[in-house]
């Protein structure tokens, strides 16, 4: 890599410091939380899962956000780590899920009942491609919400509550 200084000539100590203050690049995101089989999922895991396309024109705090956008269902991935529930009448339906990026340690949360099929139905996406576009990470769109406050860039933990 052009520009980097190889490990070994700085020394252990400034290594160490130099990898402790570089944000991680993520090639994906960790699922962990309220599921019995929490894992990481790579960005080519999760375009091998199966995606749809979702389409959005929302307002911003600085104009307007619009695009066509492809992914994975949010419920798709959560779901298919298996819900730890309690032993309450629908319990599944205290469940909320916790979007975030450690990026800038944006976050968002979305109800399990608003993405749930049998409820909301929402097609709430984990994108792996924006306007035909492979991106680098994923982005949490939104597609029901009027403002796009709660689409999260750069997306590496997906927490079930």
């Amino acid at each position: 890599m052009a520009g980097r200084i190889p490990m070994r000539v700085l020394g252990p100590a400034a290594a160490l410091l130099i990898l402790l203050a570089t944000p991680a690049l993520a090639d994906g995101i960790t699922l962990t939380g309220a599921v019995q089989h929490p894992g990481t999922f790579t960005m080519a895991e999760l375009r091998a899962l199966p995606e749809i396309d979702v389409t959005v024109n929302q307002l911003t705090d600085k104009g307007s956000f619009a695009g066509k956008f492809h992914g994975v269902p949010l419920w798709t991935l959560v779901n298919s780590a298996m819900f730890v529930n309690g032993p309450e009448r629908n319990s599944i339906l205290r469940h909320a899920i916790l979007v975030s990026s450690s990026a800038d340690g944006y976050g968002a949360v979305v109800s399990l009942g608003e993405i749930h099929p049998k409820l909301g139905n929402g097609q709430v996406i984990l994108a792996t491609e924006e306007n035909g576009q492979p991106l680098t990470a994923p982005i949490l769109i939104v597609p029901g919400d009027g403002h796009a406050a709660r689409d999260v860039r750069n997306v590496t933990d997906v927490t079930v509550q």
